[in-house]
């Protein structure tokens, strides 16, 4: 169907648009780099109590992560557009699926909520990892809500809800850490803030796309529409992301 065929150059042209990007992060970022540590407790031999202890275990460049994450898309795009996995990719749309999308979601928008968390000061590696994740949960709940309703005759929300659950807690995190950060020199700048509002709409759009789908609304009746408003939001949010991170702190002097 003409449909199918114009997902395939979607896929070719949305892949191309990351790579390029991908590219971009790497060849013109400066050498941002923000620390991650790990936090325990010490006995204190001349107090005789237990005392906390930070440690940097390592400082991490910001320009690759963001690079990554754009090209975990671009990856996904092009894989999608062979032959023989796009044969697979367009009967699983026709049964209202895409296994790629969530599996590539699952790594690349757990990494931009990793590199939010680490902007707004949440370095701890133990709270970066439980970050990244609940965001693959809230993923992996899309996928199963995917999978769940190719076998009910009405749309059963549970995966829905439970992957809401899951993608909002770290997204508290951020929020106390941003908007309780104080005043001053202790205040985030304002790209932050409009990388935190700006990202957590696109993130919410992506859960509205899906409602939309199921209740089958104008042209979301149609699968292969949502489809597209998937990968447009997809490519929207991970360059919004790229690009105020990189305005921000990446960009050379």
């Amino acid at each position: 169907m003409e449909k199918f065929k114009k997902l395939r150059v979607w896929n070719l042209a949305m892949g191309t648009l990351h790579l390029i990007q991908a590219v971009l992060m790497f060849l013109i970022s400066n050498d941002f780099k923000l620390p991650i540590d790990t936090n325990y407790l010490k006995l204190s031999d001349a107090a005789f109590t237990l005392e906390p202890v930070r440690n940097t275990i390592l400082e991490v460049r910001v320009a690759p992560l963001v690079a990554l994450f754009l090209l975990f898309s671009a990856i996904a795009h092009f894989t999608i557009s062979t032959p023989g996995v796009y044969k697979w990719y367009v009967e699983n749309l026709k049964k209202g699926i895409n296994y790629i999308r969530w599996w590539e979601y699952a790594f690349s928008s757990s990494l931009m909520i990793v590199v939010i968390g680490m902007l707004v000061g949440i370095y701890d590696l133990n709270a970066l990892i439980l970050m990244f994740g609940l965001n693959a949960m809230m993923i992996f709940f899309g996928l199963v809500m995917e999978i769940h309703n190719q076998t009910t005759k009405k749309t059963n929300w549970i995966s829905y809800y439970f992957g809401c659950i899951a993608g909002a807690i770290p997204w508290v995190a951020i929020a106390l850490n941003l908007f309780g950060s104080g005043e001053g020199d202790a205040k985030p700048p304002d790209f932050v803030y409009w990388i935190f509002f700006s990202i957590f709409i696109f993130f919410n759009t992506f859960a509205i796309n899906m409602i939309l789908q199921y209740k089958k609304v104008g042209k979301w009746k149609d699968y292969a529409f949502g489809e597209k408003v998937y990968i447009l939001l997809s490519l929207f949010a991970k360059s919004a992301l790229a690009w105020q991170v990189w305005g921000g702190t990446m960009r050379p002097e």
